[in-house]
Order: structure tokens, then sequence, then C-alpha cells
């Protein structure tokens, strides 16, 4: 550590408890307001270095290091665990200084048009709205690359349009081979959803998947084939890894300071491993949707997310989210119980569903925007309370709480109003 950084007594404890494994850190500032968020394949080397031989760091990153008070992390299983990881708390805290420091080419999404004929796996800064499947943002080019790699050994797919002609790829094994006949562009398709199902998250349903076929190509003494479904089963194996949030056991639920503020506040048992958020979207009672998103252990889980298009079209806000909360409740052994529910709405949203939860033994809160969509409204929550009741809670908007909430409404808006969308487009061309 350089003598001519000032490093308080508790950071330099915290230094010493780093951990030799992968993981996401968070740099705060003296009012604990998170600065920033990165990712690290050795916590114990990346913390570290920013303290270290200050003179040979740009201006900007000197400047973040003097706002360093505190530092906290979360151990995962492998770099490509905190590769994913990042991108969800960036996305969360949006702290400052990912924004100051970071150059706009450095943001990737992969991309994947299932529509073509024969597709493609790319990757791009400015997704399209082509019909292709977007993801990420990725923040760190290199690390997804890498990720990709290791993913096309498994499953082969093709890096630029088809054209019919072998490549040294098909040589090596990582295109698919529908040039050469080695499967037809419909199995192609199939190997490929493969790798998307697996980007999503599925892993658990996909290993159990790709096993199924296994011994049904056995069965057949179809062995090549078999042998190739083992190789994928291993594969995903060696990988080590749950790429995206699928499983409860990927993040310690301790580490979320979000999730044990939100138990407190909320005189819960225990912290919500399970939290769903929901919303409405419509054009004055027409095309009317309603949207689950839901995020486990604080990170949201794409796997999970569901869609309702409404059975009454009708500009009722609050009977729809009515008839969307009712149907959730009909797939609570085949979906998942959450252990919270978080509307977009104020009183009437939270008074509709409140009886229909409360016999579930579900809780259930609202975010009041007040008519206010913008990024910076302010998060306002809704808690019910003994004997018909409402607490309205203003929430500190730097504060863990606050960052959570604001985070899975969001997404909620932003998947309803993305089917809303389609469902228009639909309409329009009948």
């Amino acid at each position: 550590m350089s003598s001519s950084l000032k490093i308080t007594d508790k950071l330099k404890a915290k230094l010493k408890q780093l951990p030799a494994e992968p993981g996401v850190y968070f740099h705060k500032n003296r009012e604990g307001e998170v600065i920033y968020v990165g990712k690290a394949a050795i916590l114990k080397n990346r913390v570290r270095q920013y303290f270290q031989s200050p003179e040979r760091k740009d201006a900007k990153t000197r400047a973040l290091v003097a706002e360093i008070d505190d530092t906290d992390w979360i151990v995962v299983d492998t770099e490509m665990d905190a590769l994913f990881l990042e991108s969800e708390m960036i996305k969360r805290y949006m702290p400052k200084w990912n924004i100051l420091l970071r150059d706009d080419k450095s943001v990737s999404y992969v991309r994947i048009n299932m529509k073509d004929k024969v597709p493609y796996v790319s990757m791009t800064r400015n997704p399209d709205d082509d019909g292709a499947e977007y993801f990420g943002p990725y923040y760190g080019k290199t690390a997804i690359t890498r990720a990709l790699r290791i993913l096309r050994r498994i499953f082969p797919y093709y890096i630029r349009p088809y054209t019919g002609k072998k490549t040294l790829d098909t040589d090596l094994g990582l295109a698919p081979g529908v040039e050469v006949g080695k499967m037809t562009e419909t199995e192609y398709k199939h190997e490929l959803r493969h790798m998307i199902s697996y980007l999503k998250g599925n892993r658990k349903k996909l290993s159990r998947e790709i096993e199924k076929l296994m011994y049904e190509a056995s069965a057949k003494s179809d062995y090549e084939k078999a042998a190739e479904y083992r190789n994928q089963l291993f594969g995903l194996k060696g990988i080590g890894t749950k790429i995206v949030f699928s499983d409860k056991e990927l993040l310690d639920i301790s580490s979320d300071k979000a999730l044990s503020e939100l138990q407190e506040v909320l005189n819960l048992e225990k912290p919500p491993v399970r939290i769903e958020g929901y919303d409405i979207s419509h054009q004055s009672g027409t095309n009317v949707v309603g949207s689950m998103v839901c995020f486990i252990n604080g990170a949201a889980d794409r796997t999970k997310y569901r869609r309702f298009k409404l059975r009454k079209q009708q500009n009722n806000d609050t009977a729809s989210m009515f008839e969307v909360i009712s149907r959730r409740l009909n797939h609570l052994e085949d979906w998942g119980r959450p252990d919270l529910i978080v509307l977009d709405g104020s009183v009437g949203q939270v008074s509709a569903v409140r009886e229909i939860l409360e016999k579930a033994g579900i809780p259930v809160i609202g975010r009041d925007k007040s008519g206010d969509h913008s990024k910076n409204a302010r998060v306002r929550i809704v808690i019910p309370e003994d004997g018909g009741d409402y607490r309205m809670e203003e929430l500190m908007p730097d504060g863990h709480i606050a960052k959570l909430i604001a985070r899975i409404d969001e997404e909620s808006h932003r998947f309803a109003v993305q089917y809303h969308t389609l469902l228009k487009r639909k309409n329009a061309i009948k």
C-alpha cells in the first residue's frame, strides 16, 4: 500500500479480509453510497490494486480512489458469474464512477435472431428493434467475449451471416457444420436454443433435457449422437457455472443489504429470497397487458418472467392488477412462491389485491410514483398495516432498498411496455 494514500483503519481491515476468489466488489464513499461496482477473478488482488502505486494511475482513477471510504464484496463461483452479477448491480445502483470511467464502447449486448434461416451470434453496442433477442448490457467486452468462446465449444454456432461455405471453424468444431451436412438447419436451431436457454439461466432444466436426449439417442443405438450430448453435459459441468441468477445458492443473501433492510422495514420473518414486480400497460384501455418480473436474492432472473394478456380489456389499472395477481396465485406450485410482491401503484392497486394475497400469506407493497415515471422519480412505498390501514414511507434515494425497489419497478415497467407494444403492432397489421 502506498503511504501517500489516506486509507482509514476500517478500510485497511477490510482489505485484509478480501478472499482469493472471484466476485463483485462495491466501493463506497463516506456516506455509504455505492460509487463504483467492479468484477474480479481474484478479489484480493483486484481490490488492493486500487491503493497501490497511485502515481501510475490516471487522474480519474486517482479521484475515484480518493473518494473510497469503505468496500464490500460478494463472492461467486466463477469469473462468468462475476461478469453477469456486475452487470445486474450496475443496473441497480448506477454508480457515478462507473459512468465517469466507462467508455461507451465497453458496453456490449449479445445478439441472436432466431428468425434467420441460419442464425448467427454476434455482439453489438446498439440494440435494434429488429426482432432479434438481445442479452445484456454487459460491461467489459473482453470478459463476455471469453464467456462466449467457452460456450461455443459446447454449443457450436456461426459468428457471421451464413454463406454455405466451409471455413476453418467447421474443421475446428466451432461451427455447427450445416454447410457440410453435419446437421440440418432445424437441428442447428434446436442446439442454439440450448445455448439461449443457458444464457437465460435455465441451467438445471437444460442439463436434464440434454441428459434425456442422450439416453434417447443411446436407446436408438445412435451412439455418435449420444456421445455428443454426453460431451455437452461434461462441458456444462466443466464450466462450473450458474451463468445467470437462476439458483438461489449463487448469491450470499446476507451480502445484499437491500434484502436484510427490507426484512427489517417490512417486519418479515426472513429476508425475501424471491421478489416479484408487477405492472400494467395499455393505451386507453386497449391492448391491456400485465407483467411479472422476478428477482432471486436481489438479482433479475429472466427465466421466471411472465406476461399476461388481460381477459377484460378496460381502462382500469386496479381491476387489471386484480386479474393479474389472481391468475398468478393459480401457479404457486409450478412457478414458485414469492416472498414479497412489489406493485407499480399506490393504495388503489395494493387495496385491490391485498385480501387475496393475505389469504395466500404473501406480503405486498406498492411503489407510489404519483405520476412521475422518470428515472429520477422518488421512491415512496405503500405498506399495508394492521386494521386495513396503510403506511407511506419515503426512502432515501441512495439507500439500498430504494435502489432495489426502483430496479424492480423499472424492469416490470419495461417488460409490460415491451409486451403492450408487441400486441399493438400485431393488431395494427391484422
